[in-house]
Formats: C-alpha cells, sequence, structure tokens
C-alpha cells in the first residue's frame, strides 16, 4: 500500500506542476506534440515507481504507414500507461470520469482524447462516431475492447462498440496481449507489487472486407489473438486446460 500511495502522489505531483505550463502552450499555439510527449513521460515514469519489467514482443508488427486500432485485453490499472509508452502517438478512448481529473483531463480533450459515457448508449455511439472521423482523418486508436478491468486477470467477453468503430473506418486491428498484469495491481485492492508484465503484439487484422452484420467473425479473430499471448489461468473459464487452436499454431515464445 505505500509504494502504491506514492506512485499515486508523486503522478499527481507530476501532472499539476509538470503539467500547466505545457497545457498553457498547447492552448496558446494549439500544437500538442509536446503536451503527449510529457503525458508519456509521466507514464513510464509511473511504471518505473511501480517496479514494473516489461517484456516486449513483436515491436515489428506495428503499422507505420496508416491509422490502426491498438486493442489490448485490460487486466489492471497498470495496463494503460504500460502499453501506451511503447505505442507510437495514439488518442485513446477513455470513460469519462478521466476527463475529470484538473489539468489531465483539459489536456486530454485537447489532444483529441475521446470519453466514453458507457451509460448512455446514444453517448456511446456519438463517441464511437468521433472516433471513426478521427481513423479516417489518419490518427491511431488505442482502445480496451473489455470495456473495463477483468476482476480474476482472465479475458472477459469483448464489446462490439470498437469493432464497429473499426468496420466503420476500414482500420486495421491490432490485437495486444498483456499477461500478468493482474498480479502487479489487481482489481478492487489498493496496492502494487512489483513484478512483470509481458506485452505481446499480434499481427494486424485487416477489416476491409468486414461489414457490420459480420463483425462476430471480426470479433472472434481478435479474441483468438489475445489468447495467443496470454497463460491459460487468464483465459476464460470455458478454456481451461486446453489451449485453443490459433493459440496452440503460434509460434509466440512463452516465458519459461
Amino acid at each position: 500500500m505505500i509504494r502504491a500511495l506514492f506512485v499515486t502522489l508523486v503522478t499527481f505531483a507530476y501532472i499539476l506542476i509538470v503539467g500547466p505550463p505545457f497545457l498553457i502552450y498547447a492552448l496558446l499555439t494549439r500544437r500538442t506534440d509536446a503536451l503527449y510527449q510529457i503525458g508519456i513521460t509521466g507514464a513510464k515514469l509511473a511504471v518505473w515507481m511501480s517496479g514494473i519489467r516489461m517484456e516486449i514482443h513483436g515491436l515489428e508488427k506495428i503499422p507505420r504507414d496508416r491509422a490502426v486500432i491498438f486493442m489490448p485485453n485490460h487486466q489492471s490499472n497498470c495496463d494503460p500507461p504500460a502499453v501506451i509508452s511503447i505505442l507510437p502517438p495514439v488518442l485513446v478512448m477513455a470513460k469519462q470520469e478521466f476527463f475529470r481529473v484538473p489539468v489531465l483531463g483539459r489536456a486530454m480533450l485537447l489532444r483529441g482524447f475521446i470519453a466514453v459515457d458507457r451509460k448512455h448508449r446514444e453517448r456511446a455511439i456519438a463517441a464511437v462516431e468521433r472516433a471513426v472521423a478521427a481513423l479516417k482523418a489518419g490518427h491511431s486508436f488505442l482502445a480496451f475492447p473489455e470495456g473495463t478491468r477483468s476482476l480474476d486477470g482472465r479475458l472477459q467477453p469483448l464489446k462490439k462498440g470498437v469493432f464497429m468503430m473499426a468496420i466503420k473506418a476500414g482500420a486495421p486491428i491490432v490485437p495486444i496481449s498483456v499477461s500478468g498484469a493482474r498480479k502487479i495491481m489487481p482489481k478492487g485492492q489498493f496496492g502494487i507489487r512489483p513484478g512483470r508484465i509481458r506485452i505481446m503484439i499480434q499481427d494486424p487484422i485487416p477489416t476491409a472486407h468486414f461489414n457490420v452484420d459480420d463483425r462476430g467473425a471480426l470479433i472472434e479473430l481478435t479474441r483468438q489473438a489475445l489468447l495467443r499471448g496470454l497463460e491459460p489461468e487468464e483465459w476464460p473459464v470455458g478454456l481451461s486446460g486446453e489451449m485453443p487452436d490459433s493459440a496452440a499454431d503460434s509460434d509466440a515464445p512463452r516465458p519459461a
């Protein structure tokens, strides 16, 4: 708990002290690259202070010539800073509560991050449409398709909204398997246990030949890709004890 309190206090101090000058500069110039970079530096700082060691595979699979949607599974609060710190610049779809944090919320809006109100269907649909427009304009996104953190670390059902977004924009999906994060910051507990996270970037999944009616097939492809980088205890309960076909065929590295 002491480490968690320390990381929380230092992170908020960083936001409130370092953030305002860059936010003011961005408001005056409408240039947000420097603001984004100090945000990424803050994310890396939080990961380092938490004692997290990252084992990263597949960076070479990231497309560099077009906008994509990065879709990681979501095990804990350490997933977002760990994942975003290794990606090229992205916009983020995040729950609206984050946008209420002083300085941080204004910075996120200014950069083009999109707030998602999961309690109001119409607002959620409007958020997806704004994201589609941003994707078509060439901005990649980071979105967690489970919608919320997993309580037990197992992969949850994937929500259809982000897949509708990918199909409408014709943007490839890049699944990202995050393994071991729950052991570091379990949902429902205020504590940080230093440890290792394995981040495995999977092959991009084209979406151009999918339409809204067969989004279920796209969801399943993404689900299978995520499973390739997860441990059996992180699979959905129904899969425990048996390797999914696509995971069995994968040559992805496994920890000893």
